[in-house]
């Protein structure tokens, strides 16, 4: 069972990412907040729900929330960088957009780099224990997902509608025969 909140009175703010293991495209990220006492049945981490669960669930998130923000980290910033500080760059930027600044920020997993002048926890598996998580889960994935669908358009040969980007037999036989594209993360090692 997932819980309303981390505090009882603080104004608090989840945040997730997505695409942080694929090899195409941007690290997205999502901060939600939620009102206190929020509840769904169907909201969970997003890896457990189908695609036409999650694209209900933002219309739910996008509707219910005091507030929600996307930021995005590009592939050049994720090769520039490195994917963990590319992934904390688009989870301030999504954190920036929210209004009013939250008080408290739930990350979900084990590391954060600490936004300027804001208190946050850390949460290990922490989509599948608050429901502003899961929804930062759900936004950040949604919204990562119809980007890759985009660039699947310029490049079907890599298969990113099906794979998402992540590195597939299918995805590595198409970088073997065609040579990587563009937009993948060069910084990755894209063959086995």
């Amino acid at each position: 069972m997932l819980h309303s909140s981390f505090s009882q009175d603080l104004y608090e703010a989840g945040v997730d990412e997505a695409g942080r293991g694929a090899a195409v495209g941007p690290v997205v990220a999502a901060a939600v907040v939620l009102p206190k006492g929020f509840e769904s049945a169907l909201l969970r981490d997003s890896k457990k729900l189908t695609e036409k669960q999650r694209l209900t669930l933002r219309e739910e998130i996008e509707r219910e929330a005091l507030a929600w923000a996307i930021g995005e980290a590009s592939h050049q910033e994720i090769d520039q960088y490195n994917i963990l500080q590319a992934t904390f760059l688009a989870m301030h930027r999504a954190i920036a957009q929210l209004a009013p600044v939250p008080e408290l920020l739930l990350i979900d997993g084990n590391r954060f780099k600490p936004y300027p002048f804001v208190a946050h926890q850390c949460v290990i598996g922490g989509d599948d224990l608050y429901y502003a998580i899961a929804a930062a889960s759900i936004l950040a994935k949604t919204h990562r997902d119809a980007l890759l669908k985009e660039l699947d358009a310029q490049y079907p040969q890599y298969g990113w509608a099906a794979n998402k980007g992540y590195l597939t037999k299918a995805h590595r036989e198409a970088i073997a025969h065609y040579g990587a594209c563009p937009v993948h993360r060069q910084s990755f090692k894209l063959l086995a």
